[in-house]
């Protein structure tokens, strides 16, 4: 006998509307985007960036109120490294016409935009989160809409709605951003599934993400991270027994790459332990570990929302026990992973797990089983400054982000460490994912590739190459004439006429030279005094313009560009 069809309510029926029509909206207006110019994209972005930024510790303040997830400062933070640091890191992006010419393979590369973005926003991080998917999907001149997670809706709305209208004063088109309103599971379905979506940027549960890769569309997944923290003898026990604390206790160990466990070699143990107790970890007995096992953690091994993103002091008052007012973490010592000891998933709040190891080899198979427990491909950390012992690990842990001497949560974002700076971290094949890579506007551009033949078919060629690359095109110059040459033209004219040659006009002066290299920054200022000495400024891919000198500029035509024209 068939399956009953699920009933669907009212609300699911206005959902799944409202996910189609913001769908065709975005559709239309990627239409418009995708013809965008590099400034005109750069100029939308930095509007968005500038208006949004002002707004960090309002938003935090509202994502904290709305979800009761998180500490505001941290999400403050968050706020800022995602309209900050990402901003920083995508704005000299190349994201329009030619981004590269190979010369020697005679091949140019021209960008195009994926297409309209679904954006799964996760009510953990909503507010940064939504920040930094709007600002990578306009970068690559995606539209793109959104759907909250129906806990925080309110501060990813006020979020999405801030850039919006900044965007659309900076001239992006209506509908290219878009958010629902009326959010259900179905809804969320619908647009994953709607046609004129391109590409899913999935963040949230494991239930999710697995959707978002059956909807039938390319998709970057984010599953759970579980991310173990090894302590080896070589190590800084104090510094690292301080970034384990601190990575955990950031946002109350709402992040998917925040520290779970604790793996520590026995040499060191004894010291580890004491840099944690003073350091603000608390470390359960075994009665005490096992009555908050049952408590935060469900029979299906996934944390019990009641205690995700809350601190330390108050899990530990909700199962009865009194810890220090300053306490940091929990810390449950465990002697394996897996089912039989629940306190090895995912914990979503400052509970750690902690195992001893008798040297780094041992070190290396605990993260592996931690890892396979919940985070394949996601993040991990060592602390040591044995070199040789780090890149074992780099070479056989199944994690894509192996931070070294640094909190997972702060490296793996690339707040601490040269990562990529992003909100949504790929988890490669391990994980299930399409990609290892910290999320970036490159993930969300095609490349189109034009290709001169090297190797003429039936020439009999054992190698080498053909001609090089044409020349980027050069904009053709009026053909002129000296002034003296003018001059005689004109005398030679008149004496035919039978008139006297005219008194010589002074010859006009020669114009200003330009400058052989491209300006390295120019501002409004800059322009205003080329106007008024009426010459030209060289600029570059490299020239930092801003809006307000762009504007003048090219309404003014004083800017020269260098190269190939985007």
């Amino acid at each position: 006998m068939a399956a009953a069809a699920p009933v669907q309510t009212d609300k699911d029926l206005a959902s799944i509307a409202e996910a189609r029509a913001l769908a065709r909206r975005a559709k239309a207006a990627q239409t418009v985007l995708a013809e965008f110019s590099q400034p005109q994209i750069d100029a939308i972005v930095d509007a968005m960036a500038a208006a949004v930024t002002p707004h960090a510790e309002a938003l935090a303040r509202l994502a904290v109120e709305e979800t009761g997830y998180g500490v505001v400062a941290d999400k403050i933070q968050k706020n800022l490294f995602a309209s900050k640091q990402v901003y920083d890191f995508i704005r000299p992006m190349k994201t329009v016409g030619v981004i590269n010419r190979i010369e020697d393979r005679k091949i140019i590369e021209i960008a195009e935009p994926f297409g309209v973005v679904a954006a799964v926003i996760p009510s953990t991080n909503p507010t940064s989160t939504a920040i930094y998917k709007i600002l990578i999907a306009i970068k690559a001149r995606c539209a793109v809409v959104m759907t909250p997670h129906p806990s925080a809706a309110r501060c990813i709305t006020r979020a999405a709605d801030i850039m919006n209208e900044a965007g659309r004063q900076a001239g992006l088109p209506e509908g290219a951003i878009g958010w629902m309103q009326t959010v259900t599971l179905e809804g969320t379905q619908e647009l994953m599934k709607a046609r004129e979506v391109s590409v899913i940027l999935a963040t949230g549960g494991m239930g999710l993400v697995r959707a978002a890769y059956s909807a039938g569309k390319p998709a970057y997944g984010v599953g759970p991270g579980n991310a173990p923290c090894y302590i080896e003898s070589s190590a800084d026990v104090r510094k690292a027994a301080d970034d384990i604390l601190t990575g955990k206790a950031f946002d109350n160990g709402v992040l998917c790459s925040s520290p779970n466990s604790v793996v520590v070699d026995e040499a060191i143990e004894a010291e580890a332990r004491r840099q944690f107790q003073d350091q603000g970890g608390y470390f359960l007995s075994p009665s005490e570990a096992e009555a908050l096992a049952k408590q935060l953690v469900s029979p299906q091994r996934l944390p019990n929302p009641a205690f995700v993103g809350k601190t330390a002091v108050v899990i530990a008052g909700t199962i009865g026990i009194k810890v220090p007012a300053g306490t940091r973490a929990l810390i449950a010592e465990l002697k394996g992973v897996g089912r039989d000891f629940p306190l090895s998933i995912e914990k979503l709040c400052p509970v750690l797990s902690y195992y001893i190891v008798k040297d780094w080899r041992e070190g290396c198979e605990r993260c592996k089983d931690i890892l396979r427990y919940g985070g394949m491909g996601h993040t991990m950390s060592i602390h040591s400054q044995n070199d040789a012992v780090v890149l074992e690990f780099g070479l056989h842990k199944p994690a894509y982000r192996i931070c070294v001497n640094t909190p997972t949560t702060h490296g793996s974002i690339g707040l601490t460490t040269g990562l990529d700076p992003a909100m949504t971290l790929g988890c490669g094949g391990f994980g299930g994912n399409i990609t290892s890579d910290n999320i970036s506007p490159k993930h969300l551009i095609n490349t189109k590739r034009v290709a001169y033949e090297l190797r003429p078919v039936g020439a009999g060629q054992a190698g080498g190459v053909g001609p090089a690359l044409p020349k980027p095109p050069v904009k053709p110059q009026p053909e002129s004439i000296s002034a003296d040459a003018l001059t005689s033209r004109i005398d030679k004219f008149l004496a035919t006429r039978g008139l006297a040659p005219a008194t010589p006009l002074p010859a006009p002066p020669a114009p200003p030279a330009q400058p052989a290299q491209p300006e390295s920054f120019v501002c409004e200022d800059d322009v205003r005094v080329a106007i008024k000495e009426g010459r030209k400024l060289l600029i570059g891919e490299r020239t930092i313009v801003t809006p307000a000198a762009r504007d003048a500029g090219e309404a003014a035509r004083v800017f020269l560009h260098q190269g190939w024209p985007t």
